[in-house]
């Protein structure tokens, strides 16, 4: 017997939530957004995603409010897609989920991405608050850093190398 794709009847928050980000692909195209990926391309080739499959989750997060296009190039015309006020909110739920997989996932090598305070160079814990300063962290306070078990050729380093020469 099928899941149900929805959650009618349910009087809750949290089925209300899943019926806007509960897809597999959404939290992930949310955490590419997260991590500075904002070019349809780059979200395909990052998540290894069917372009169509993409399309519509992009369309859903837009009709949402979660996302917006913000045009980057004329001819051809060309988007990125950058969280609203509304998606970065999400930011403690991938942090949490994060935080979850590093501990009971059982990923070989340990966490795949670290979090780093942009200004002191401390490490984020499970409550969002800086390990050398004890700042409370929000989206823009961080680094996502490669984790010792990702491999060099992994899409993070090339995101880490760019936020560096940004920065």
């Amino acid at each position: 017997m099928p899941l149900q794709s929805t959650y009618d009847g349910q009087e809750c928050s949290v089925a209300a939530a899943l019926e806007l980000i509960g897809e597999r692909w959404t939290l992930l195209i949310v955490r590419e957004a997260l991590l500075g990926v904002h070019r349809f391309d780059e979200i395909q080739g990052d998540l290894g995603i069917a372009r169509n499959v993409l399309q519509s989750r992009l369309e859903r997060l837009l009709a949402n409010g979660i996302l917006e296009r913000r045009p980057y190039r004329d001819r051809p015309e060309r988007f990125e897609y950058h969280l609203t006020a509304t998606g970065l909110d999400l930011w403690p739920v991938v942090v949490a989920l994060m935080h979850w997989g590093d501990k009971h996932a059982g990923l070989p090598g340990g966490p795949p991405v670290t979090i780093e305070h942009r200004d002191c160079g401390g490490a984020m814990d499970a409550h969002r608050t800086c390990s050398e300063c004890g700042m409370q962290l929000g989206p823009n306070d961080v680094w996502a850093r490669p984790g010792a078990s990702v491999s060099p050729d992994h899409p993070l380093h090339r995101r880490a190398r760019r936020a560096q020469t940004e920065a």
